[in-house]
């Protein structure tokens, strides 16, 4: 099982020094990955914890590419819906570029009412939205010239394709994610409830001729929770398919914290994990 953290570029945690410490450390903990949220407007009445301060998750994970060298990269997810298809398609092909090929590109339609609003999008269009960046990025990816709204260009820099995950519930976000996708990242982390659409994922992969996806899933983690503790709770994971774990912490309180917590994931848990 792959094993990474989430980095909140949200709050206070986003302060410059604050956020390239952490990357740094999760990297030197020796995890996977690190990963990063998307949200664009976020209401006066919902900036609990945040105070609606937001780093856009692209241009973050561009600067984190030139602070770490080794671990993964990754959105969870970026929001579809809110950006246009070519422009986004050429800032991930930059960071796939710049950072040596370590991006990974989770993916969603996006939830909050109040962002549609702000960015003049109906929600009601967010599935076909969404496809149609992805149908892009495919095509973006598998050659230099590209033809879009009848115009042929060049699409350059092409790095080898991120893997795409396809964040959301069964049965739609399945489809999305055979058709489109590289993994799926479900939302919750219930291994009941995660058993039966992890198979249909499977199964829908073998119709299609594909191999198998990965699963990719965010796990809350308090941070001060005993290494065997958080260790069997991926280890449950694990055994229903989940291919690749991400430690959701909440609010650390400083870049201390959040060390002492990637340390413990990457070598603790990590251990107990390969018993």
């Amino acid at each position: 099982m792959k094993l990474g953290i989430a980095l909140r570029n949200m709050g206070p945690q986003s302060e410059p020094e604050v956020l390239f410490a952490c990357a740094r450390a999760a990297e030197e903990a020796g995890l996977d990955d690190l990963w990063v949220a998307d949200h664009l407007a976020i209401p006066p009445d919902d900036a609990e914890g945040s105070n609606g301060r937001y780093l856009d998750p692209l241009a973050t994970l561009a600067t984190l590419s030139g602070v770490t060298r080794r671990i993964g990269l990754g959105t969870a997810v970026l929001n579809l819906p809110y950006r246009p298809a070519l422009p986004t398609a050429k800032w991930v092909a930059t960071i796939q570029e710049l950072s040596g090929g370590r991006l990974r590109l989770g993916v969603g339609l996006g939830w909050m009412e109040p962002e549609f609003r702000a960015l003049g999008v109906p929600r009601a269009e967010r599935g076909r939205r969404a496809d149609q960046v992805l149908e892009l990025l495919r095509r973006c990816f598998a050659g230099d010239e590209i033809v879009e709204n009848g115009q042929p260009f060049l699409f350059r820099p092409r790095p080898p394709a991120p893997p795409i995950l396809v964040g959301g519930g069964p049965p739609h976000a399945l489809a999305r994610a055979v058709r489109f996708g590289d993994g799926w990242m479900p939302i919750g982390v219930d291994p009941g409830q995660l058993a039966g659409p992890i198979a249909e994922l499977a199964r829908r992969a073998r119709e299609a001729g594909r191999t198998p996806l990965e699963v990719v899933c965010m796990v809350p983690t308090r941070g001060d929770e005993p290494a065997d503790e958080t260790a069997a709770k991926l280890r449950a994971l694990r055994d229903v398919g989940v291919t690749h774990a991400i430690a959701a912490l909440g609010r650390y309180p400083d870049a201390g914290a959040y060390r002492r917590v990637a340390e413990s994931l990457g070598g603790a848990v990590r251990a107990r994990l390969a018993q």
